[in-house]
């Protein structure tokens, strides 16, 4: 069990941590328009970039394996 057993001081402390992780997230929107890229390490696919790859599976329970 945790040692606080305050809740209105939990309530409180978590509200703070809620503001300052919103201000956190909006200079991290700011900083990515400023800069005009992308603030998340690149983690979007360049535009054109359609390396999807289409597979069919079944799934084989325990003796009944096949070679694919």
């Amino acid at each position: 069990m945790l040692s606080g057993e305050d809740t209105e001081a939990i309530k409180a402390k978590t509200n703070d941590l809620a503001q300052a992780a919103m201000k956190l997230g909006e200079a991290m929107y700011k900083a990515q328009q400023e800069t005009g890229g992308d603030a998340g390490g690149g983690a979007e696919a360049p535009a054109g970039s359609d390396d999807v790859v289409d597979a069919e599976f079944e799934e084989v329970d325990g003796d009944e394996k096949k070679s694919a």
